[in-house]
C-alpha cells in the first residue's frame, strides 16, 4: 500500500478507536499526537486538520463513516507488517483513555476480523495483546451480527472538534510541566 495512504488508514485507524465509544477523550488525542510527534507514525500528515477532517466526517454519518472504514480495511492491501502497526495503533489508542469499555473490544475485534495476520504473528511480538485477540468470532455470520450490534448500540454522538479541545490539552501540559 502506498505510504501516504496507509499513513491515512492508520490515522483513521486511530480516530475510529478513539470515537467507537461516542466519546473522545483528551488522552486519547495526546497519544495520537504523540505518537506522530516522538515515532512520527502518521508521516507528514497534518494531525489536527487530518482529525479535523474524520471528525466532520463521522459527525455528518457515524454509521456511514463506520461502514466505510471498515470497508478500507477489507479492500486495502496490506502487508504483515502495515497490519501490526494497524493492530498496535488501535489497542493504543483504545488503552489510552485508561478505561476499556465492551463496545472498544467489540470494535477491535471487527477491524481485527477485517485483517489477514494470524493471532500467533501478533502474540510474538505483544504477548500482552492476548485478550484483545481472544477469538469469540466464529462465522462470517456472527460477524456481521457483531459488526450490525455495533451500530446498532452505538449512538453516533456529535463530537468536540480538536481545535477546541487543544486549548485544554496546552493548558493542561503546562500545568504538568509546571508542577
Amino acid at each position: 500500500m502506498e505510504t501516504l495512504a496507509f499513513n491515512h488508514l492508520l490515522l483513521k485507524t486511530a480516530f475510529s478507536c478513539m470515537a467507537c465509544d461516542g466519546e473522545i477523550d483528551k488522552r486519547e488525542i495526546k497519544l495520537i499526537k504523540r505518537l506522530h510527534q516522538e515515532k512520527g507514525i502518521f508521516g507528514e500528515i497534518d494531525i489536527n486538520e487530518g482529525m479535523e477532517s474524520l471528525l466532520i466526517a463521522i459527525n455528518k454519518d457515524g454509521h456511514k463513516y463506520m461502514r466505510d472504514f471498515f470497508h478500507e480495511l477489507t479492500s486495502s492491501d496490506l502487508s504483515e507488517s502495515d497490519e501490526l502497526k494497524l493492530i498496535e495503533v488501535a489497542i493504543d489508542t483504545i488503552k489510552a483513555d485508561e478505561k476499556v469499555e465492551y463496545s472498544e473490544i467489540k470494535f477491535f475485534k471487527v477491524i481485527r476480523s477485517k485483517l489477514k495476520i494470524h493471532n500467533d504473528q501478533i502474540l510474538e511480538k505483544h504477548p500482552d495483546f492476548e485478550n484483545y485477540l481472544e477469538q469469540d468470532i466464529i462465522t462470517d455470520s456472527y460477524l456481521a451480527r457483531l459488526q450490525d450490534d455495533f451500530f446498532d448500540t452505538h449512538s453516533a454522538n456529535k463530537i468536540d472538534l480538536v481545535s477546541e479541545t487543544n486549548n485544554d490539552i496546552i493548558d493542561s501540559l503546562k500545568e504538568n510541566n509546571e508542577e
